[in-house]
């Protein structure tokens, strides 16, 4: 190992301004490729990972460790660097990126090419603190600050999914905490052409105000993260290439999901799907959710309802559908599980009170349970739940596709400072548990040589390689929610996660003979139809009390009345048209990293307007979607890119972009573009 090319000596250190409380001046020296900065017993090491991309990590109090909990891969692919020593400070350059350090440790991102500066650190005051600020909450630990400069006309992206409503998430703090329908996964796309991740699961908040940028870890031993530079593209390749990229979508998973909340017998179900093939529309996969089970946490189907799961599978395997079941990380204290894996150390732990993290219903108890979730962090715990799973869906009926829901995890209260996972203690490792559960059945199924295809209410950078498609939780059922869902799918796409759909319609009511929300659930359909993943799902009135024997309304397609159920079917069979584009697209995701959802700017970085496009987006490279949401609109106005001619398929008539157009959309229509005479089977 190349630990020391070169160590800087004292003669060669410059000095530095008397106006800082504690003026420093730092050594360096090369290592294995690396640069590494070190005074008043602080290290800070920075890396090449990847093609024009660094790791930098820092620690007060001793050398830099490895193996802490985090999302980059265990070895970054082979990239040449260039380290130079000179004048006080140190450089490393990787391709297009070129990183300065100052004698003081402070850190700047330059392009390699023209030296401009993309990112650099900044100083909280001159006097103190400094741009890094490690402030000790005991035994090593750190609550850990990084700030970088605000720049004027920034744009910032990504940062996982959040229902705020906004694409351009500058001037916003946002907590670094996974809840249901809130997803922390930061990773900020800038307009200054770099994509950065925040490489650290602890619980925080990111500050993207007006006088800097703020990421805070409220208690972890590092600082941590990852920089790229280059197009938005180039970042979603780049971050890819370090974090891993999702599988090869299955066919099936391309075309309609039938789901509501819930089917509550064998019967019920596959008298839905018998229906569906009846009427001879097209349907994909079909969800047995929560309840299904005997008790919470034993992950098997309950007799009682679901008499022959076996004659079910092979029903639907006949049919051409596929079953999808529900599994929960949690556990009730009624399960045949709950001793042994209590008594082996497999749930998450807590520091003060009994290993309980939430209340919940279960089957033959008249209140609720304090159940525990199972530490997704553990390997062993991870096996064991794997093992539940096989012999009980996977081994008797064949069942390879999981619902994953409650993954954040759920707990009530979100108290994070009590839990002890596997990993470490809930504030530092806390956000990785979504990507930890996906794991389990990543790992599961692919040991019996299945396909992988998850469905996660929660995710954390990283969950992509593990064939984890995340849905946009619990949410609300009219059209200010269906507006925010743009943003919410845009910004996901930007955070790594291709597979990524929404309840359509809603999840939290909506009543199916109401016809303000029949216009709803029409117009979130069209938008379900252009997703990754199209899914109908939700809580439709009139809904029961959570427990057991729940259960909501009508959620099929023929559940809309006639008027609105021939717009559905014919947006069902549109996405039965688009399946081989859909998979076309879903392999440049697997191959180069590249989202389905597209914000315009990703494929037209150049044209500034298209950044500020909020309610419009890229399906793929050929297809931009401008969806209704509005009440009543029949027109709708959207912006084309410049760079491309557009073409309007339901009427044939053509555009060049670089303007905003206005175009017809009567209910039964969402307005599509194809670009540069692209062709595509929109119309039958």
């Amino acid at each position: 190992m190349n630990q020391s090319a070169r160590i800087q000596c004292a003669d060669d250190q410059p000095k530095v301004s008397l106006a800082q409380s504690s003026p420093t001046v730092g050594t360096f020296r090369e290592r294995d490729g690396g640069l590494e900065w070190s005074g008043r017993q602080e290290t800070l090491r920075i890396e090449p990972w990847g093609p024009d991309a660094v790791r930098v990590r820092a620690r007060l109090g001793g050398p830099v460790l490895e193996g802490l909990p985090g999302a980059l891969l265990d070895a970054p692919p082979a990239t040449g660097s260039t380290v130079k020593l000179s004048d006080g400070d140190g450089q490393l350059t990787v391709g297009a990126l070129t990183v300065e350090v100052s004698a003081e440790g402070l850190v700047r991102f330059l392009r390699s090419d023209d030296r401009s500066e993309v990112l650099a650190e900044e100083r909280a005051h001159f006097w103190w603190p400094g741009s890094r600020l490690y402030t000790a909450v005991g035994n090593g630990y750190h609550r850990l600050e990084q700030r970088f400069a605000a720049y004027e006309g920034e744009k910032l992206f990504g940062l996982g999914q959040h229902q705020h409503g906004r694409l351009d998430q500058k001037g916003l703090v946002l907590d670094l905490v996974q809840r249901n329908a809130e997803v922390s996964i930061p990773v900020l796309v800038s307009s200054r052409g770099y994509t950065l991740l925040w490489n650290n699961p602890a619980i925080g908040r990111v500050e993207l105000a007006g006088n800097g940028t703020r990421w805070v870890a409220d208690s972890a031993r590092q600082l941590d993260y990852w920089i790229t530079v280059g197009t938005p593209a180039d970042g979603q390749r780049n971050y890819s290439a370090v974090t891993g990229r999702s599988p090869m979508l299955p066919e099936w998973a391309a075309g309609f999901w039938q789901c509501k909340l819930r089917y509550r017998t064998q019967d019920e179900l596959l008298a839905v799907a018998r229906e569906y093939k009846r009427r001879g529309l097209p349907i994909s996969a079909i969800v047995c959710d929560f309840f299904h089970w005997t008790h919470l946490g034993e992950w098997k189907f309950d007799l009682r309802e679901w008499p022959d799961p076996a004659a079910m599978v092979r029903e639907l395997d006949e049919l051409g559908i596929k079953l999808v079941v529900s599994v929960w990380p949690s556990v009730s204290p009624l399960s045949e599980n709950h001793p042994v894996m209590e008594q082996r150390g497999y749930f998450i732990g807590t520091q003060y009170g009994p290993t309980a993290h939430a209340d919940w219903p279960d089957k033959e108890v008249a209140s609720t349970v304090q159940v525990a979730f199972y530490d997704a962090t553990n390997p062993e715990a991870r096996e064991f739940v794997w093992s539940r799973v096989k012999e009980n869906y996977l081994d008797p009926y064949g069942i390879t596709a999981f619902w994953l829901d409650a993954c954040e995890p759920e707990l009530k209260p979100g108290f994070q400072e009590n839990l002890r996972y596997w990993a470490g203690p809930g504030l530092e490792v806390g956000n990785g548990y979504p990507a930890e559960n996906s794991r389990t059945f990543h790992e599961g199924l692919r040991a019996e040589g299945e396909e992988v295809v998850t469905l996660n209410r929660s995710a954390w950078a990283g969950s992509q390689r593990y064939g984890a498609a995340l849905w946009s939780g619990d949410i609300g059922t009219d059209f200010t929610t269906l507006r925010h869902q743009i943003a919410a799918g845009l910004n996901t796409a930007l955070s790594g996660i291709p597979w990524w759909n929404t309840d359509i319609g809603g999840f939290h009511g909506g009543d199916p003979d109401d016809p303000a929300y029949r216009e709803v659930m029409v117009r979130w359909f069209q938008f379900g139809a252009l997703s990754p993943l199209m899914r109908l799902h939700g809580f439709r009135d009139p809904g029961m009390p959570l427990g057991p024997d729940m259960t909501g309304g009508p959620n099929e397609v023929w559940s809309y009345g006639p008027e609105a159920g021939a717009i559905l079917e014919k947006y069902l069979r549109l996405r039965e048209r688009l399946k081989p584009y859909v998979l076309r697209v879903m392999r440049e995701a697997h191959e180069e990293g590249l989202p389905v959802l597209r914000p315009l700017f990703l494929e037209f970085p150049g044209d500034q307007a298209a950044w500020t496009v909020d309610d419009a987006y890229l399906f793929g490279r050929d297809l931009l979607v401008a969806p209704v949401l509005t009440a009543g609109a029949t027109v709708r106005t959207t912006y084309l890119p410049a760079g491309a001619r557009w073409t309007d398929p339901w009427t044939g008539e053509s555009y060049e972009g670089g303007t905003a157009v206005t175009v017809d959309a009567p209910l039964d229509r969402i307005p599509l573009f194809l670009r540069d005479g692209a062709e595509l089977p929109v119309t039958e």
